[in-house]
């Protein structure tokens, strides 16, 4: 920094953010990533070969993705350029191409990391690609979005993806442990109480040392125990975006562990969702859903205990209403299981798409007019009441369509009684045809 008269301000390291004091110098040095800088991992080998390509960083904040890219920068001997999506457009992006472009004829190197990079739109994205194919720039993106929805497939083909993970607990206690001895202070906490503050992180280093900072300036003589760091500290929300991965991740967690009847863990996706903030009405929806998907008809009564639930909900309102749907959640998945009736239903979707506009057969369509009747509709009609059995087990797909098997039931619940019927009425129209 300068202040008014161009004199550079110096900053002690005091005054630093203790994230900021406590990044690598070296990718050694980085918690957590294991995967991807790992002894066989592919940071590790791609810099071990001297052929280190473009990067998509993907994953969520605070694990380490701009720290990793910097690094990359100083062990390759690129010069490092960081800008943010959120804050640049194509003028900016215009100067960083030109100055790389120069830096290149002097033989420097670009490492352009950018922050947030799927808030580009795609001509913007497309901006990149020229620079990347050239080697004016090497590309490192940084995402908290999946980026095979938020990129271009062009830059996704020019880059590989690196997933970054969550700092597990082990990766957090190390973060204390340097931030201790970075502070020279020795947190006042009791055990369950850096446990707590663990959790508060959610998996987010920065977040943890943002927190670490809070608690060592507090001055107290004993350590705190939980119920006294939740008083000092407001708890960190876990990490939820209702429009993003993690929205879909948790519903996703949600939907197959109700299709693996498995109720405990399907209570605590639901609950996970709510703390996050899901609106209870998204998931009421979501949950008539599943019903009609996975459970069908070897259960009816699934949709209608869900539509219940919902109702109840309706007239509760939160928190009460919770229960009612909680309840539903619980019974879609202990019900028996088939998607007989989702299956059925695209197969017969894909069979309109493939006969196109193949009529009826004329001897179900009615005569309404004498000059149909001359032309033969219905003629030949069989009404089933008057049939032995009440079924004439005639023909109702179009004449040049070969029949399908479409709704196969299975052998749980009530569709077990639903698959003796249809193997009667089988059994039927197969005595009839002969």
């Amino acid at each position: 920094m300068a202040d008014l008269f161009g004199a550079p301000v110096v900053l002690d390291s005091g005054h630093r953010p203790l994230a900021d004091r406590l990044r690598p110098k070296a990718l050694a040095e980085v918690i957590g990533q294991r995967q991807v800088l790992g002894p066989e991992a592919p940071l590790t080998v791609m810099l071990g070969g001297g052929a280190l390509s473009s990067l998509i960083f993907w994953g969520p904040p605070g694990v380490g993705k701009t720290t990793i890219a910097r690094l990359l920068a100083d062990e390759t001997d690129l010069h490092f350029v960081q800008i943010s999506a959120i804050f640049s457009g194509v003028p900016e992006l215009r100067k960083v191409f030109e100055a790389a472009k120069i830096r290149r004829q002097n033989g420097q190197g670009t490492l352009l990391f950018v922050d947030e990079i799927h808030r580009f739109n795609k001509a913007q994205q497309d901006g990149f690609l020229p620079h990347m194919e050239d080697g004016t720039i090497l590309l490192v993106g940084a995402t908290t979005e999946n980026p095979s929805f938020e990129l271009n497939r062009a830059v996704l083909s020019r880059a590989q993806v690196l997933v970054l993970e969550r700092l597990d607990g082990d990766d957090l206690k190390k973060l204390v442990v340097r931030a201790e001895e970075e502070l020279d202070v020795t947190l006042p906490l009791d055990s369950a109480a850096r446990q707590a503050l663990l959790d508060m992180a959610d998996g987010d280093g920065r977040a943890l040392l943002n927190l670490i900072e809070q608690i060592a300036a507090w001055k107290v003589d004993t350590p705190l125990d939980t119920a006294a760091l939740g008083k000092r500290l407001s708890k960190r929300a876990a990490q939820y975006d209702k429009g993003g991965d993690e929205h879909y991740n948790l519903i996703s967690a949600l939907h197959k562990s109700v299709r693996g009847s498995d109720p405990d863990a399907a209570l605590y996706w639901f609950a996970r969702m709510l703390e996050g903030g899901e609106d209870p009405r998204y998931l009421a929806r979501r949950f008539v859903r599943m019903a009609v998907e996975d459970i069908g008809l070897a259960d009816p009564q699934a949709q209608a205990v869900c539509l219940q639930s919902w109702d109840a909900y309706e007239r509760l309102g939160s928190p009460e209403g919770e229960l009612a749907l909680s309840q539903a959640v619980i019974y879609l998945a202990l019900a028996p299981k088939s998607n007989a009736n989702y299956v059925a239903y695209k197969g017969a979707r894909n069979a309109a798409k493939a006969t196109g506009s193949a009529p009826p057969p004329k001897h179900i369509l009615n005569a309404a007019t004498s000059m149909m009747k001359d032309q033969g509709y219905g003629a030949g009609y069989a009404y089933d009441h008057d049939a032995e059995d009440g079924f004439s087990g005639q023909n109702y797909f179009p004449d040049e369509m070969e029949r399908p098997a479409l709704y196969r039931p299975v052998e749980r619940g009530f569709e077990r009684d639903l698959k003796k019927r249809q193997d009667y009425f089988a059994k039927l129209r197969a005595q009839r045809e002969s």
